[in-house]
């Protein structure tokens, strides 16, 4: 389980809004099961389909995590317009191990989706997200 404060929750929901139809994405980081920081990133392919982290800002992230005694738990993206699933797209580019994948769909504008998964090659399976 992945347990995603509702004021981080909503900052990402912003960002998705935001960028929209552009995939937003960003890292999750913070102990145990429990998100407690979130680090918007920019979507160098500026892709509606798919997302790629810009390298510098990924770096300056993962520093201020050590820094700050953090773990990085999830990476998180949008899919403006479709569900909140692992696309092919996403899956090809699942590269990152033992983190879980948070997909928030805006499928829904008056309700967001936010979902879970753990992605290890083919292996796909759901992580329960609790919003606290």
């Amino acid at each position: 389980m992945l347990k995603l404060p509702q004021n981080i929750l909503q900052q990402i929901i912003d960002q998705a809004e935001a960028e929209a139809p552009v995939e937003a994405c960003g890292i999750l980081a913070g102990a145990g099961e429990t998100i407690d920081k979130y680090y918007p990133m920019t979507n160098t392919d500026a892709a509606t389909d798919h997302f790629m982290m810009e390298p510098a800002e990924q770096f300056a992230v993962v520093k201020d995590i050590r820094q700050n005694n953090l773990e990085m738990l999830a990476i998180a993206h949008s899919h403006p317009e479709t569900p909140a699933r692992p696309s092919e797209e996403d899956l090809r580019l699942a590269l990152t191990p033992n983190v879980v994948y948070v997909i928030i769909s805006l499928m829904n504008k008056d309700q967001p989706e936010v979902r879970g998964f753990l992605i290890d090659g083919a292996n796909i399976s759901k992580l329960p997200i609790e919003v606290l």
